[in-house]
Order: structure tokens, then sequence, then C-alpha cells
């Protein structure tokens, strides 16, 4: 059952770390709990965008545009719309669906640059939209005191709920990478005119890729909702963009958990060494260069490297 997608040996230690997780609330302070439920909300946007920037070799330069939707949506449904919060759960990747697919439709008939391009200019659309807009969105306040469900409405209760659909995310996001859509998303990734040649429809299969890529930023836009319970117009600014960008290359962009880690350094660095200086984004710059340098298929993919290696040298020796 597990073969050809996961090794037994990958099966083990991820359930392990599940269960870790699930039982480290029991034992953390409130703050770190917070932190622990941020590192996944932002690992599953970062992995959601590497979904089509290192599997689908996108240029996806703006993908915090459906992060933001999504959260918005959640919370307009509750605040304006006075409809229970899981509406919101579920509308939230519906709506952020549809925009991948509009944008999509508009930006896939270009490539790499020009891509990535159009895309800022699209998702800054939105983002102003949702900045004048007072009347709906709140404007540059934002919308707060979004009212939740009692069994979320503790930290260890969000914790929880983010922690499981965060989890289930990744797994559907793996499956979606280890299927044959996402064999072929590779290969278009790697030649797309030879997969063109061979008859894959290349723009159908990149559009496809968005969509979900936009459904699973969606996701983590409504559990950004659940552990901070207000929403402003930063979470679609193409800043936040390019810091999960950042958590994908610090991870490593080929590695499917790299963006995972990559959020979780991000978020200790901004929590920890923000602390006693507001420049802890130049020490983030100062770790990118040296990456780009020393890592560049990032910290994971750096030991992925080194552990083929290591397998490769030992069969031959047995051999």
């Amino acid at each position: 059952m597990l073969d050809g997608l996961i090794t037994k040996k990958s099966f083990f230690i991820t359930l392990a770390a599940f269960v870790i997780f699930l039982i480290l609330p029991q034992f953390l302070p409130r703050f770190y709990i917070y932190l622990l439920a941020i590192i996944f909300v932002l690992g599953l946007l970062a992995t959601s965008l590497n979904l089509v920037l290192g599997f689908g070799g996108m240029y996806q330069f703006h993908h915090c545009v459906f992060y933001g939707a999504g959260a918005y949506t959640a919370a307009l449904i509750v605040t304006k719309g006075g409809l229970s919060f899981w509406l919101g759960v579920i509308a939230a990747p519906i709506v952020s669906g549809l925009l991948g697919l509009i944008m999509g439709l508009i930006c896939v008939r270009l490539s790499k640059l020009y891509f990535g391009m159009l895309q800022i200019s699209l998702g800054s659309l939105v983002w102003v939209l949702v900045f004048r807009w007072y009347s709906l969105t709140g404007g540059d306040d934002g919308i707060h005191g979004i009212a939740l469900p009692d069994i979320i409405y503790s930290t260890q209760g969000g914790y929880y709920f983010t922690f499981i659909i965060a989890s289930i995310c990744l797994a559907l996001m793996y499956f979606i990478v280890k299927s044959p859509f996402g064999r072929t998303f590779q290969a278009i990734r790697d030649n797309p005119g030879r997969c063109e040649a061979l008859g894959v429809n290349v723009k159908r299969h990149q559009l496809i890729g968005l969509v979900w890529a936009a459904i699973f930023a969606g996701i983590a836009g409504s559990l950004f909702v659940v552990v901070e319970g207000s929403v402003f117009p930063e979470l679609l600014f193409w800043n936040l963009s390019l810091e999960v960008f950042i958590m994908c290359l610090l991870g490593g962009w080929f590695v499917f958990l790299g963006p995972l880690l990559g959020a979780a350094a991000v978020v200790a660095l901004r929590s920890f060494v923000g602390i006693y200086t507001d420049y802890w984004t130049t020490i983030m710059g100062i770790m990118m260069m040296l990456l780009i340098l020393f890592l560049p298929d990032g910290i994971l993919g750096f030991f992925q490297k080194k552990t083929h290696k290591a397998d490769k040298c030992m069969t031959e020796e047995v051999g």
C-alpha cells in the first residue's frame, strides 16, 4: 500500500512526529503553542506555493493573494454574513480556488518572469480592492474580534484544529506530487517543450496546478483566522509573498517538507531575534546570501543529497 508513495521508514518517522506534535501542547506554555500553530499555518502556505514553484517550475510571485482571499472570506462570512465560521472554512478554499482559476487563465499564457510579473500586477489589484473597500473589509484597519466556535476558541483548541487540518492538507499535497499528474507536472517543469511534443497539454496542467495551490493557500488563510481571530490587508500584500518564497528556498524547494522547515526557521527568527532587534530581516538577508552561496538546494535539499550519496556509496560497496 505504501510502496511507491512512501517508504516504511518514512511512514513511521512521520507517524512519530504526528504523535509528538499532538502531545506537545500538554507541556508547552501558551506562547509556544501559538508559535507552533503559526508555523503550521505558514508551513501549509509555503508548501502550497512550492507545489507550483518547486515542483511546477512556475514563478508564483504573489501567492499570498490567495491566502488573504481565504482569510477574508472566512472572516466576512462571520462578521458581515452572520453565518457559522464552519461555513467560512468551507467557503475559503472555494473562493481562493476560483480566484486562482481566474488569475491562472490570464497568466498561464505567459511563462517564467513574465508570468510572475503579471501575477504581481493582478494580485496588487486585489490588495487595493481590499485596502480601499472600507465598508466591506474595514480597509487598512482590517477585521478584528472574529467570533470563533468554542471548540477552537482556546489556544489549545485552535492549535489542534490547525495542526490536524494542516496535516491532512500536507498529506493530500504529497499524494498530488506523487500522482501521475504530479509526475507530469514535474516533467513540464524540467522540459515543457518535450512534454508538449509528446502530446501533454502543458497549459492545462499548469492551470490545474495553480488552482490546487490556490485552494490550499485559501485553507491556510482560514486557519490564520483560527489562530489570530483577525484579518488585515497585509495578508494579501506582495512582501508576505516574498517572505513565503524565502521559506521555500531556505528549507529546500525541491524537497516536499522543505517549505515547512523554512517556515519554522523564519517564524523562530522573527519571534526570538525580533525581541532584541527590529532588524531581524537583515539577519535573514545575510542567511539567504550564505544559503545561495553554499546551500543552493536549501537545508533539507543539502541533507537529502548527502543521504543519497551515502546510500549510493553503501550500495556500491555491497555490490
